[in-house]
């Protein structure tokens, strides 16, 4: 399906995604342009925003809860690896280049193996390509473990400006069971350091884990938020098909059991600053991933690397893009399912005329009405002329709610 940019897009200097010109030959250094990441957020009904997710597939071994394409390879040929992304880059550039670069994301994998000249080369590249916002995001993922003693101060200098740390347990005992490359005494060492280098950050820790009790897992809690995290990402352990754990037979926690501790967690670190604005999120309204939120929001953004994914809408057409190069169409009623699947997941939930702006479909004529009745008379969803969104009851059963609204009438 990988054609010419320019026949593939119909690409045309003067196309009307925007009336703004081609954005310039950019010559800043990306770390005299770009401070926090945490500035003037979009609001929730721009359409400005568009991101580039970075993906590094490699990790130095497989942790054995993931489903996520990795490889384990303990050495590469980076510089040749990054000048393929950079390739990918261009490609996207042609058809994209009106566009403002408002977040981007390395992700994997383990994409702190990535050296932080070659990070700095990628950022370069793409403040030279597109115009960068001076308030990017900037974000990459890290273990806590590293052979560079300087990794978070070099990644600092390289241009990132958010750094989300992959700590996943706060006791030396399930750091074992999870099967992590660090010690507890490396992740105090790398919370150190990112706190240090870093004004925006993120922890990332994983729950409700087999045997684990409520009063273990609000202890740290307790020891997470005094660290000083501007942001908390907190997933409950699931067992995925083909995973290491599944083939272990491990089993996941009781269902009741595990909702308990997500409705203590919620009202944890709510009560600690921390008010959830995802599913699996918590920040303050200016910490919150601006890259992700455009995933939850329906934004457009690039997806670089074997394990990416991007969406795109162009000249009133929505494409899935995929690597290497690969775009497929979607309908309008296929991006109508993600916008609902994805938007549910926020507490806001889904603003009708935002979903209509970004679809051109309207939110009510997409839905199964009569679901959704029954639906809120259960108390499960609030839906007004304006938005529809889970109650905190129903965010419990998001799932349940989405096959129930995109039901067949």
């Amino acid at each position: 399906m990988a054609t010419e940019a320019k026949n593939k897009w119909n690409y045309r200097e003067d196309n009307d995604v925007t009336s703004r010109s081609t954005a310039p030959e950019r010559t800043l250094d990306v770390r005299e342009e770009v401070s926090t990441g945490m500035l003037h957020q979009a609001s929730a009904t721009s359409r400005l925003n568009f991101g580039i997710y970075i993906h590094w597939p490699f990790c130095i071994s497989k942790c054995p809860y993931c489903d996520f394409y990795s490889k384990v390879v303990r050495h590469n040929n980076q510089d040749d690896l990054i000048n393929d992304y950079l390739d990918d880059l261009n490609y996207y550039n042609e058809i994209t280049k009106e566009r403002t670069v408002t977040s981007v994301f390395f992700g994997g994998g383990t994409p702190s193996l990535i050296s932080a000249a070659n990070i700095e080369k990628i950022i370069n590249f793409i403040s030279k390509k597109w115009t960068l916002s001076p308030q990017a995001e900037i974000s990459l993922e890290a273990n806590p473990n590293t052979q560079t003693p300087t990794l978070f101060a070099d990644l600092r200098q390289a241009g990132i400006n958010r750094l989300s740390l992959g700590v996943q347990a706060l006791n030396s005992p399930d750091l074992k069971f999870l099967e992590r490359t660090h010690s507890l005494q490396e992740a105090y060492s790398a919370i150190e350091q990112v706190t240090k280098h870093f004004a925006n950050h993120s922890m990332d820790l994983i729950y409700a884990r087999p045997q684990q009790t409520l009063s273990n897992w609000l202890s740290e809690l307790h020891e997470a938020v005094r660290f000083g995290f501007k942001h908390m990402s907190l997933y409950q352990l699931t067992i995925e098909d083909g995973t290491i754990f599944a083939k272990k037979g491990i089993q996941p926690m009781e269902e009741k059991k595990a909702t308990e501790l997500y409705n203590q967690t919620n009202q944890f670190l709510n009560d600690n600053g921390y008010p959830r604005y995802e599913v699996s999120n918590y920040a303050s309204p200016d910490f919150r991933c601006r890259h992700n939120l455009l995933y939850w929001q329906g934004d457009d953004y690039l997806g670089i690397g074997k394990g990416a994914h991007g969406r795109l809408k162009r000249n009133g057409k929505f494409y899935a893009l995929t690597h290497k190069r690969q775009t497929e169409e979607l309908s309008a009623q296929e991006r109508a399912e993600e916008l609902i699947i994805m938007g549910l997941r926020l507490p806001q939930g889904i603003d009708k005329q935002r979903f209509e702006n970004i679809c051109g479909l309207k939110f009510d004529n997409i839905i199964n009405n009569d679901k959704a009745n029954i639906l809120q008379q259960n108390n499960l969803i609030e839906n007004s002329s304006q938005t529809l969104r889970a109650t905190k009851k129903g965010f419990l059963l998001l799932n349940y709610i989405i096959e129930e609204l995109c039901s067949e009438q």
